[in-house]
C-alpha cells in the first residue's frame, strides 16, 4: 500500500529474514509490524526511494541489519542529502514527506557494497543491470530461480498485462537497458518478481513486452516532442479498462517524469 493505493510499489519478502527492496518509509506502516522475525539484510536492486528510502529507518530500529547495494549507490545510503536532493528536485521539496517519508542515514558498517558481475551473497547470485539506473543490480535466487529485477523488466500493474518502462532522470540509458534484458534473460529465471508489481510467470514474454516498450518510447522522445510523447504514453495507459488500475499505473509511472528522463537521454547523447 502507497499512498493508499495497492499494487504500486512491493516490498519482497524471501526468507529467512532477507527483504528484497523494502519500499518508502511512508508505507512501513502497512507491513512491518506482520513480519514472524525481524529482518536481518536488505537487498536493494538500486537506491531510488520508491524502493530503498526506508533503508535507514529499518537499520535503526534493527541494529543487526545488513544492506546491500551496488558500490555506486552505497555512499548515498551512507549518506543521502543528494540522493535526497535529486529528488527533491523531481517530485517538490513540498511532496517527499508524503510519498517517501524520513530518508535517513544507514552506518557504513552495515552497508555491503556489490559489483554484480556473478557475486554470490545470500544465496543470491547478483547481476549489475544498467539502464534504468547505473548502480541498478538484478538478484537471481540460486533455491527457487526467482529474478528480483527492481525497475529493469518494467511496470505491469496486475490484473493487466501492459508493460511501461520507468525512465525518470538523471540515469536512463537505453542501450545498457537493452543490453540487461539480454542478461537478465540468460540467467533463464523461472519466474520475474516486479517491484511494480508483483510476478512475471512468463519471463521471456515480460522481457520482450519491456524492450518493445522501451525502443518504442525511446524513438517517439528522440523526435523532441513532449506533447506527443505525453499524449502516446497517457494513451496507452487509458487501454487500460478499469480506472482504479489505470490510476496506480500512473501513480507508478508518472508520465512526465518518463518524458523528462528520455528527453536527457537524447540531450545527452553525441
Amino acid at each position: 500500500m502507497h499512498l493508499g493505493h495497492d499494487r504500486v510499489i512491493g516490498a519482497h519478502l524471501v526468507r529467512d529474514g532477507l527483504i528484497v527492496d523494502p519500499g518508502p518509509a511512508s508505507a512501513l506502516g502497512n507491513w512491518i509490524d506482520d513480519l514472524e522475525q525481524p529482518p536481518r539484510a536488505l537487498m536493494l536492486t538500486h537506491i531510488h526511494l520508491d524502493h530503498a528510502g526506508a533503508s535507514g529507518v529499518l537499520a535503526r530500529r534493527f541494529p543487526e541489519l545488513r544492506v546491500y547495494v551496488h558500490e555506486v549507490g552505497a555512499p548515498h545510503v551512507i549518506d543521502p542529502e543528494r540522493l535526497y536532493a535529486s529528488a527533491s528536485r523531481l517530485y517538490g521539496p513540498e511532496n517527499m514527506e508524503r510519498l517517501w517519508g524520513e530518508v535517513a542515514p544507514v552506518p557504513a558498517g552495515r552497508v555491503v557494497a556489490l559489483t554484480g558481475g556473478g557475486q554470490e551473497v545470500e544465496g543470491f547470485r547478483v547481476e549489475h543491470t544498467p539502464g534504468h539506473a547505473g548502480h541498478h543490480v538484478t538478484y537471481l535466487d540460486l533455491e527457487t530461480g526467482d529474478a528480483f529485477v527492481g525497475d529493469t523488466a518494467g511496470v505491469r500493474i496486475p490484473p493487466y498485462e501492459l508493460t511501461l518502462p520507468p525512465t525518470p532522470p538523471p540515469e536512463v540509458d537505453v542501450e545498457a537497458w537493452l543490453s540487461s534484458l539480454e542478461r537478465i534473460a540468460a540467467l533463464e529465471p523461472a519466474r520475474l518478481r516486479l517491484t511494480h508489481f508483483g510476478v512475471a510467470d512468463e519471463p521471456e514474454r515480460q522481457l520482450e513486452a519491456l524492450r518493445e516498450a522501451l525502443q518504442r518510447n525511446a524513438a517517439l522522445a528522440r523526435h523532441g516532442d513532449r506533447e506527443r510523447f505525453l499524449a502516446a504514453f497517457e494513451s496507452e495507459i487509458d487501454s487500460i479498462a478499469d480506472e482504479e488500475t489505470a490510476v496506480r499505473m500512473r501513480q507508478a509511472t508518472p508520465p512526465d517524469q518518463q518524458w523528462l528522463g528520455l528527453e536527457r537521454y537524447w540531450r545527452k547523447r553525441p
